[in-house]
């Protein structure tokens, strides 16, 4: 199994310094936030080259994007405004052409401020907004060879798309192979089915996995049985990234990313 981490996990670090933390704890692969690499807007094809070049430098693996849309002001990807769609959409084309430029190949499409429905809003249509949205989206993201893992999060965070099989019905309206699923543990918690078996019936459309826990804590860190998720991970033969994203800023990163990482490795033994 292939385990990356998160960038923003090494809050202490530098690009560089990052990739030689998560290099040193033993991760194979790196995940970038945007955001942490400053302007976005201003990332051209050189500087997404030469950012890959750091990543691969320090003997890792561009996975690709999560968090794209995190600290950002003017996106949304179901309002009505056609503006704000175009926005969005174009924002969107500029992170595929970074994530290619980086040598990444998946965006983690999470985001459930820029998603979430106004009382307003006519939820059938901006299902129809959701689905035309990716698949006018599609062809960029083949030519770019990226693959866009669509997360679905817990009511607590979003008021759209809170399970597997809702997003697995939308992602089949879409059918593109470049619009995939995504599954977080976390995220998966807030389910009323439990979290191997949702592991079970998603893995056929899944493109990416996050290990962590609810209490915002790496993968084994917290009341969930992450071993029983890995068992079912190695009997599906499941062959993309395990990447752990973490939230709690009041652990240090070292602990963090080590203590993940050594559940890992004994989760997948």
């Amino acid at each position: 199994m292939k385990f990356a981490i998160c960038n923003e996990t090494f809050r202490h670090h530098d690009f560089e310094g990052t990739c030689a933390e998560a290099r040193r704890h033993g991760y194979t692969g790196l995940e970038v936030a945007p955001f942490t690499l400053g302007d976005v807007s201003a990332i051209t094809p050189e500087k997404a080259a030469a950012l890959g070049k750091i990543v691969r430098d320090h003997d890792l693996e561009m996975v690709g994007l999560h968090w794209l849309l995190a600290k950002t002001e003017g996106y949304h990807l179901t309002d009505p405004s056609a503006e704000i769609h175009r926005r969005t959409f174009d924002y969107a084309r500029h992170l595929t052409d970074i994530c290619q430029g980086m040598g990444g190949n998946i965006m983690v499409w999470g985001s459930p401020l820029q998603r979430s429905l106004d009382p307003s809003w006519d939820r059938g249509e901006a299902e129809e907004r959701f689905v035309g949205f990716f698949q006018r989206l599609s062809p960029h993201l083949a030519a770019a060879g990226v693959t866009i893992a669509f997360e679905f999060l817990g009511p607590a965070e979003t008021n759209f798309i809170n399970t597997a099989a809702e997003t697995i019905s939308l992602l089949e309206k879409i059918n593109s192979p470049n619009v995939r699923l995504h599954l977080d543990v976390k995220a998966m918690s807030s389910d009323t089915r439990a979290i191997p078996e949702i592991v079970r019936a998603s893995l056929p459309w899944t493109a990416h996995f996050h290990a962590n826990d609810p209490n915002l804590r790496g993968p084994g860190m917290g009341e969930v049985d992450f071993n029983a998720i890995a068992a079912v991970l190695k009997e599906e033969n499941y062959g993309g990234w395990v990447s752990v994203e973490v939230f709690d800023t009041t652990v240090e990163p070292d602990l963090l990313a080590g203590e993940s990482i050594r559940n890992l490795r004994s989760a997948f033994a």
